[in-house]
């Protein structure tokens, strides 16, 4: 009962792994801009991010904003590049606040170049629209770096000035407080610390005093052309009428709607003044400025009062909002403050300005921007998703002319195992007792020694350092990759071993012990990245190794992706919430986030789940149905751009309807290869399998020797070599050409280890049999050496001693766990 209960849990993972991602709302989702004004939020993004906001609103903003300490430190690098990355995944622009952590006097026109460095690396690397808010709220008392004027203005415009000079196009936005309550000394008593200079600044009316008859905003505008955005900072602190609403020494003592035009009155400049200015902040700075606008809003709830609900005050605030925008058309972008945190107002109790956090306020915010028609959604720009930083880990290309480098291996590879093959049958008639006695194993040997070395090649290829092994690995074994022949090799084993589990205790039996065998692989899985993840957060461990990955300008986008870091755990600060999202744990569950050097293992706990059902067609000589199924979704993929797939890492890289095909012609070819391996013996066996051996590495090198000695390789065209490796050889998609290198590796060096079996058992079995037998477990315990190999301090990972040293031992202690059966109990083989 406790193994069918496994088995029933397996296909509820299934049908999990099965399922897309899903969002509150989005069957009606809108698909086209209708307006001009951006709308997105100011998001907590200690706890919260872009697609837990996206699955609450049911909409895709076209903006976000985020806060950094600045001048930048480590943290706030951090910040940034976690924000940038998830924003350029939706294609929103992103609002990046400044907030000084030292007085305005210390900031250098080097912090401001450190600046720009950060802001043209995100404009390259995800091509994200930036716009650049300096310490905003500079007039009011309560911020560190407020009621400055001199020194505010000189270090905006140091940051402008650099922010300008660069290639980033970035924008800068100047954006104070709503001055009614100006100069808010009740609050802080920040004024007797004003300089003498500052005080005559701010003293706009020259009675010598400052008091609210004096101008708010323009001692702290800079010069015009270091602005691009004028904003406006405009909260609603729930305090009732005009008169009382001024100051931060009014208290809020009851949940009260906004009254009746309250925006307007705002945004016409007299709401809360007891002088009422002259001119209003928008005509003044917007249309006069001929600058466009962001008005930063939101509107408190405390749960700990009585009033009006939620949904009165906060709705009958963004409504006004919206009804104001026809009026001001140089509003272009609205933010809103979604988060909790203390505030003054509320006696620094915690209040909510979260707009999105219940269901039922959510889905009225997005029917009223919706139904506004006047906002504009994104993507604005390109959207770069975690999935293709996940397809970018394949990097391949090496040079200016990569893809005939790559062909040139491929060839090479062919023809020298087209000579083993030949020298095989010499070596098997010459030496007849260096043969491998195949009449009473219970598991080919062979098939082991392979499997052995193809693992060997994936540790030796993800820890990145200058060896011999790596030449081996990267070069010399040029026909195909280890990916290809791991993953056929895995379904040649479980073809070949599941007839003997059947033996043992029925075909049920078998089946559920298969599943129980991918649920443990799954549980292994999570375990991996969830440990992977918590390592990031022990001192002294930089995981980010793993856990991001930087584009070299090899892979696909070439040299112009080169320097672009994505994160491979998309959301997975999230899992430290408490509770955590669902949309977090979905992304953990379906493997959809890990480190890099492990993204195939979601596929194959995909594989292992359908592994049954395709060993029942198989026993029942339906194998032709597995194989004619398995070619109808490789040619789905081919020709079909648009079906439903898994959203897990691996499909970006390793995309199942793709890469299955070698899984289900493995599972045949396990279990009929007695059969397969008579044909292939007699004598027109012999004679088909040279002719394709031996001709397809002569049709590789005679096109090749056209191309290098330039000739027309008739009747092939003359250019038929050099787009042969775009055309024919791509990894990721296994286009023909690796398809054939397959059954070429695979029958050659099968061939070679029969004849010589003896002497290449003897020299290299003590390694890659008991490797190769446990080859899942090799890879699983290989992320760990990755990692601890990426935090070698001082590692010069181009020294050949270093990194010829490091394979050595790597391999060594992997051999030692794998003979001492380290956590074989836990760890599946």
């Amino acid at each position: 009962m406790r193994r069918l209960a496994a088995a029933l849990a397996l296909v509820g993972a299934a049908a999990l792994l099965g399922a897309g991602p899903a969002t509150a709302a989005t069957d009606d989702r809108t698909t086209a801009a209708t307006g001009d004004v951006r709308y997105g939020p100011e998001l907590n993004w200690g706890d919260d991010g872009p697609d837990g906001y996206r699955d609450r609103l049911g909409e895709t903003p076209a903006v976000y904003a985020v806060r950094i300490p600045y001048p930048l430190d480590d943290r706030a690098r951090a910040e940034w590049q976690r924000a940038a990355f998830q924003v350029a995944g939706q294609g929103a622009a992103l609002m990046l606040t400044l907030e000084p952590t030292v007085d305005l006097s210390r900031l250098s026109g080097t912090d401001a170049a450190a600046l720009n460095t950060q802001l043209e690396d995100y404009a390259t690397q995800y091509g994200t629209r930036q716009l650049v808010r300096f310490a905003p709220e500079m007039n009011g008392s309560w911020q560190s770096w407020g009621q400055q004027p001199t020194a505010y203005v000189r270090a905006f415009e140091q940051v402008a000035d650099a922010v300008h000079a660069g290639s980033s196009d970035a924008e800068t936005v100047w954006a104070p407080s709503y001055g009614a309550g100006y100069p808010f000394e009740r609050a802080d008593g920040r004024l007797d610390a004003l300089s003498a200079r500052d005080l005559r600044v701010l003293d706009t009316d020259g009675d010598g005093l400052l008091t609210e008859a004096d101008d708010p905003y323009g001692p702290y505008f800079p010069d015009r052309d270091a602005v691009d955005h004028v904003g406006l900072t405009m909260y609603y602190f729930g305090k009732g009428e005009a008169a009382a609403a001024a100051g931060r020494d009014v208290p809020l003592e009851t949940n009260t709607a906004p009254a009746e035009g309250e925006v307007a009155g705002r945004l016409d400049e007299r709401w809360g003044y007891t002088t009422t200015p002259q001119e209003s902040f928008y005509d003044r700075f917007a249309v006069d400025e001929g600058l466009p606008m962001v008005l930063d809003t939101g509107a408190l709830y405390d749960f700990a009062r009585e009033g009006d609900t939620e949904l009165a005050v906060k709705q009958g605030w963004w409504r006004q909002v919206l009804a104001e925008l026809p009026a001001h058309p140089r509003i272009d972008t609205v933010t809103w403050l979604e988060t909790v945190r203390p505030e003054a107002e509320a006696g620094d109790r915690e209040v909510d300005w979260r707009a999105t956090a219940d269901g039922e306020l959510a889905a009225a915010l997005r029917s009223d921007l919706v139904a506004s028609g006047l906002i504009r959604w994104g993507p604005l720009t390109e959207v770069i998703t975690p999935q293709e930083g996940s397809a970018t880990t394949v990097q391949v290309r090496e040079d200016a002319a990569p893809a005939n480098d790559e062909m040139n291996w491929i060839t090479g590879s062919a023809a020298v195992l087209a000579v083993a093959f030949l020298a095989s049958g010499i070596v098997g008639r010459l030496f007849p007792k260096w043969r491998y006695d195949d009449t009473s194993a219970s598991r080919d040997l062979r098939i082991d020694m392979i499997r052995g070395f193809i693992i060997v090649v994936v540790v030796v290829t993800h820890i990145e350092v200058t060896s011999p092994y790596a030449y081996a690995a990267l070069k010399a074994v040029g026909a195909i990759t280890g990916a290809e022949l791991f993953v056929l090799l895995s379904g040649i084993v479980l073809g070949m071993v599941f007839p003997a589990a059947i033996k043992r205790g029925g075909e049920w039996a078998a089946a559920v012990g298969a599943w129980a065998r991918a649920r443990k692989q799954y549980i292994v899985a999570l375990a991996v990245v969830l440990l992977i993840f918590a390592l990031g957060f022990v001192p002294f461990i930089d995981a980010t190794s793993i856990t991001t990955f930087t584009d070299r300008g090899t892979g696909e986008g070439g040299t112009g992706d080169s320097g672009r870091v994505y994160d491979l755990y998309p959301n997975g600060e999230r899992l430290l919430d408490y509770p955590p999202p669902w949309y977090a744990v979905r992304q953990l569950l379906l493997l959809e986030m890990g480190p890099w050097p492990f993204n195939i293992m979601g596929l194959f706990v995909v594989l292992s789940l359908a592994y049954p059902a395709l060993m029942w067609l198989i026993r029942r000589r339906l194998w032709w149905v597995v194989l004619a199924g398995s070619w109808a979704l490789y040619l789905l993929h081919v020709f079909v751009s648009e079906y439903p797939r898994l959203p897990s890492q691996f499909e970006a890289v390793f995309p199942l309807f793709i890469w299955q095909v070698l899984f289900t012609h493995g599972l045949v070819i396990g279990y009929y290869r007695r059969q397969i391996i008579r044909a292939l013996t007699t004598l027109p066996g012999k004679i088909v399998t040279g002719v394709f051996v031996v001709g397809y590495a002569g049709f590789l090198v005679y096109l090749w020797a056209g191309e290098t000695y330039g000739f027309t390789p008739t009747p092939f065209p003359a250019d038929l070599y050099a787009g042969l490796y775009d055309s024919g050889y791509q990894r990721i998609f296994l286009d023909w050409g690796r398809l054939v290198d397959l059954p070429l590796v695979l029958v050659c060096s099968y061939a070679v280890l029969t004849v010589a079996w003896k002497p290449l058992e003897k020299s290299m079995g003590w390694l890659w049999i008991p490797l190769g037998q446990a080859s899942l477990y090799v890879f699983i315990v290989h992320v760990f050496f990755v990692l601890a190999v990426s935090n070698i301090p001082g590692l010069d990972r181009a020294s050949l001693w270093q990194g010829t040293l490091i394979h050595t031992a790597v391999i060594a202690i992997i051999l030692l766990m794998v003979r001492k059966k380290v956590l074989f109990s836990v760890i599946p083989r």
